[in-house]
C-alpha cells in the first residue's frame, strides 16, 4: 500500500510540476508574443506626399488636411534682366485629405491654363517588417485635369470633353534605411485634345524619385521623369532636385526644375526647357498640415 500511495503521490507531483512549467511557458510566450509577432509598418520614407513634381510613396495621416502651395519662377538664365526668373511666377494651390492611413484624395488649381486637377491615391501594399512583412510599398493613383481657360477661336469647335485629361500611376518604392528611400512610378496619361493631328493622345512615362536624409529635419530629393512613348513634340524630360526642410507642421521644399507645370498633364506634356542647357527654374513647395478629426 505504501508503495502504491508513494507511486500515486509521485505521479501527482509530476503532473503538478508539468502543469506549473507549462503555465510559466505560456505566460512567457504571452509576454514575448506581442513584441515578436507584431508587424511593423515602415514610415517616413519621404518627408512629404510629393517628391517634387511626382507623388511619393508617403501618405498623410487619417483625418489630416494638407494645404499645399507650389510655386515656379521663370528660368534663371537671363540673370538680373528678370531677377533670375523672379519676375515671373506660376502657382498651384492644393488641398489633400487623408481619408485613411492608406487612402488620400486631393484637388488643386493651377494658374497655367486655369486648370483644375484631382486625384485618388491608395496603398494596397505597405512596406513592413516582421511576420507577413513586405519589402516594398505599392501605391495606386488615378486622377484627371480640367482646363477652364477659354479655347481660341472658333470656340464652337470645342466641346467639354476636350478640356479633360486623365492619368493612372503606380508607385513601387522602398525605404532602404533611415537615410535612403527610392521609388519608381510608371505613369500613363491620356489627353482628349492634343495640339496637332499627328500628336499622340497617350503618353507613357517612368518617374524616378529618391530621398537622401541629411539631418533630422533636412533631406536631398531628386525627381526625374523620362518620357517613354507619346512625347509631345518639342518637349523635354522633366527633372527636379532640391532640399526638404521640416519645421513642425510645415515641410518647406526648395528646388530647381525645368518644368513649369505642376500636375501630371502639365509637366509631362508642356516641359519645353532643357535642364542640362541651363534652362532651369527656381521654385518652392510649401506643405502645411492640419488635423481635422481626432484619433479615436
Amino acid at each position: 500500500m505504501n508503495k502504491r500511495i508513494g507511486g500515486r503521490l509521485a505521479a501527482l507531483l509530476l503532473l503538478v510540476v508539468a502543469h506549473t512549467a507549462y503555465a510559466q511557458d505560456e505566460d512567457l510566450l504571452k509576454q514575448l508574443g506581442p513584441d515578436t509577432a507584431k508587424k511593423e509598418y515602415v514610415k517616413n520614407a519621404f518627408k512629404s506626399s510629393r517628391v517634387i513634381n511626382n507623388h511619393s510613396m508617403e501618405f498623410i495621416g487619417k483625418g489630416v488636411m494638407d494645404v499645399r502651395i507650389l510655386h515656379r519662377f521663370g528660368t534663371i538664365q537671363n540673370g538680373f534682366e528678370d531677377l533670375f526668373g523672379l519676375d515671373e511666377a506660376n502657382t498651384r494651390f492644393g488641398f489633400d485629405y487623408g481619408v485613411g492611413k492608406s487612402l488620400t484624395i486631393g484637388i488643386g488649381r493651377s494658374n497655367v491654363n486655369k486648370e483644375l486637377d484631382g486625384f485618388i491615391k491608395y496603398r494596397p501594399i505597405w512596406q513592413s517588417k516582421g511576420p507577413g512583412g513586405f519589402p516594398f510599398s505599392v501605391v495606386l493613383i488615378t486622377g484627371m485635369t480640367v482646363r477652364t481657360q477659354d479655347f481660341p477661336e472658333p470656340k464652337d469647335a470645342y466641346e467639354f470633353k476636350h478640356r479633360l485629361a486623365f492619368f493612372q500611376e503606380v508607385i513601387i518604392g522602398r525605404k532602404f534605411s533611415e537615410g535612403l528611400s527610392l521609388q519608381l512610378n510608371p505613369i500613363f496619361l491620356h489627353r482628349n485634345l492634343v495640339p496637332g493631328a499627328e500628336d499622340d493622345n497617350n503618353t507613357w512615362a517612368l518617374g524616378m524619385g529618391g530621398r537622401v536624409k541629411l539631418s533630422k529635419r533636412t533631406a536631398f530629393v531628386l525627381d526625374y521623369t523620362p518620357i517613354l512613348a507619346g512625347r509631345q513634340e518639342g518637349t523635354k524630360d522633366p527633372i527636379a532636385m532640391g532640399f526638404d526642410f521640416e519645421t513642425g507642421g510645415h515641410v518647406f521644399q526648395l528646388h530647381f526644375t525645368n518644368a513649369i507645370g505642376m500636375n501630371e498633364r502639365a509637366f509631362l506634356t508642356t516641359t519645353t526647357d532643357d535642364f542640362w542647357k541651363g534652362e532651369i527654374r527656381f521654385g518652392f513647395n510649401l506643405s502645411r498640415v492640419f488635423t481635422l478629426s481626432k484619433k479615436k
